[in-house]
């Protein structure tokens, strides 16, 4: 089994710890603040498998998660039903045609998921640096007019009656 993984779609710093039990509860694999990667294994028993997604680290995130599994090297045991006719080559063909569309359908998939993804994390991207911008004009706004109120305050003050003589 192989997949990669685009983990976070969205919140916090994009990672989460993860964990995959066996059916014997058994951990085969496990892993912390991961973002996206490959993660492959091999299902050796037959049962019920546990993928656990854990956000403790960030408890005022919330986060959307988001994974695929993918089955390889599976045998593939439906037919299509042949008419009286058609040669098992014409068959066969046909058959390898509809394959080959559908990994294509999903290589598809997997791509727009991994460009929604990306577009997940850009857009986080830009929401943190448009606040930053304006919150960095506020203060400077705020610097301005108080530098202005000062600077009439000292002219003001030179300019009062009796301390005229300070110019």
């Amino acid at each position: 089994m192989k997949r990669r993984a685009d983990l976070v779609q969205s919140g916090g710093s994009f990672d989460v710890d993860y964990s995959v039990v066996g059916p014997n509860e058994k951990v085969i694999m496990d892993g912390s603040k991961e973002r996206q990667g490959d993660f492959v294994f091999t299902a050796k028993e037959q049962g019920e498998y546990r993928f656990c997604f854990n956000n403790d680290m960030s408890t005022f995130a919330e986060k959307m998660v988001d994974f695929e599994i993918a089955v390889e090297n599976e045998s593939r045991d439906a037919k299509l039903p042949s008419k009286q006719g058609t040669s098992p080559e014409q068959t066969s063909i046909l058959e390898e045609s509809i394959h080959k569309v559908s990994r294509d359908l999903s290589t598809i998939n997997r791509n727009q998921k991994y460009f929604r993804t990306r577009e997940n994390r850009n857009m986080s991207t830009v929401r943190s640096t448009e606040s930053r911008i304006f919150n960095f004009s506020i203060a400077e706004s705020a610097l301005m007019f108080s530098m202005a109120g000062l600077q009439v305050f000292i002219v003001r003050f030179f300019f009062q009656g009796a301390r005229k003589g300070y110019v």
